[in-house]
């Protein structure tokens, strides 16, 4: 019978205990649903807003599950990641795939309950999600992996409001996929110095010197990306507020990223504004439909 312990450890597994990595990949999702069809005039109906936030938390949790079993030998060589339950061995290999099987059953059920497009997007991301962990071993950009692995987050509701994909869903998508690679190199450069020394690739190793002009780079594509598409979009003036907002505090991280010796928690504490700066973002898109509710 599971123990206390080990439920607290499979919490662990799941990253519960560290939210901002669940919130960030729900934020695209949320972006997609909630513009993904202006024209209805109407905020996303609530079984579907409940199916899309299960669903990423679902897929979220397969996916730390996935890149744990897979790195269960190699966390351990890691400080940030060498107290994971499976690196630790306080969970066994065989509870972390019964974890996983439980996880992707219920992104399962919450694809399925979605249209034929959605629910065929969803399967696509699976095998992106599954090889991620790999790709660090072998490809020297694993994070653009992951970028397009997130992309899934912006697709799957899109098709689920409006039965297709757009030139603006593509907008949307790019923003996506460069946002992330700018936080998720942000992030893999607390772990540079361990990747460094046990041979895992990532972004933050692969640009070397010049990582700090990539993720300049990054989230000045985003921030164009999204501008581009509130014009298309006719999101209005709120929204390129909270959109200037957020991109004068990718500057501001740029810029402390840049020093010559930036501190090493900075890296963690930008990771987790970038969830802030994502809700920021949300919100400005918020504003542009109840500016088109009926009701007003």
């Amino acid at each position: 019978m599971a123990t206390a312990n080990t439920f607290k450890s499979i919490l662990l597994l799941l990253r519960w205990d560290k939210p901002s990595g669940r919130l960030i990949l729900m934020i695209p999702a949320l972006w997609s649903l909630l513009i993904a069809d202006k024209s209805l005039n109407q905020l996303p109906p609530i079984d579907l807003l409940g199916v899309i936030i299960l669903g990423s938390l679902a897929t979220s949790a397969a996916g730390c599950v996935v890149n744990d079993l897979w790195d269960r030998d190699l966390d351990p060589l890691v400080e940030r990641t060498k107290n994971r339950p499976l690196a630790d061995r306080s969970l066994s290999v065989k509870v972390g795939i019964g974890v996983l099987i439980l996880s992707t059953l219920c992104a399962f059920l919450a694809a399925a309950y979605l249209n034929p497009l959605s629910f065929g997007l969803a399967v696509a991301a699976v095998p992106v999600i599954a090889i991620y962990p790999a790709c660090k071993r072998i490809f020297p950009l694993p994070q653009l992996v992951l970028s397009i692995a997130w992309g899934f987050a912006v697709l799957i509701p899109w098709a689920a409001v409006t039965t297709t994909l757009n030139s603006q869903t593509w907008i949307l998508w790019g923003a996506t996929l460069t946002w992330t690679m700018g936080f998720d190199t942000v992030y893999a450069l607390s772990d540079r110095p361990d990747d460094l020394k046990i041979g895992i690739k990532s972004s933050a190793i692969f640009f070397g010197k010049y990582t700090p002009q990539a993720i300049g780079t990054f989230f000045l594509l985003t921030a164009g990306l999204l501008a581009w598409l509130g014009v298309r979009m006719e999101l209005g003036y709120f929204y390129f507020g909270c959109l200037a907002i957020a991109t004068g505090i990718w500057l501001w991280q740029y810029l402390k990223i840049a020093t010559p010796e930036p501190e090493i928690t900075i890296y963690q504490r930008i990771f987790k504004q970038n969830v802030l700066i994502g809700f920021l973002v949300l919100l400005g898109m918020l504003s542009s439909e109840f500016k088109n509710l009926s009701i007003w």
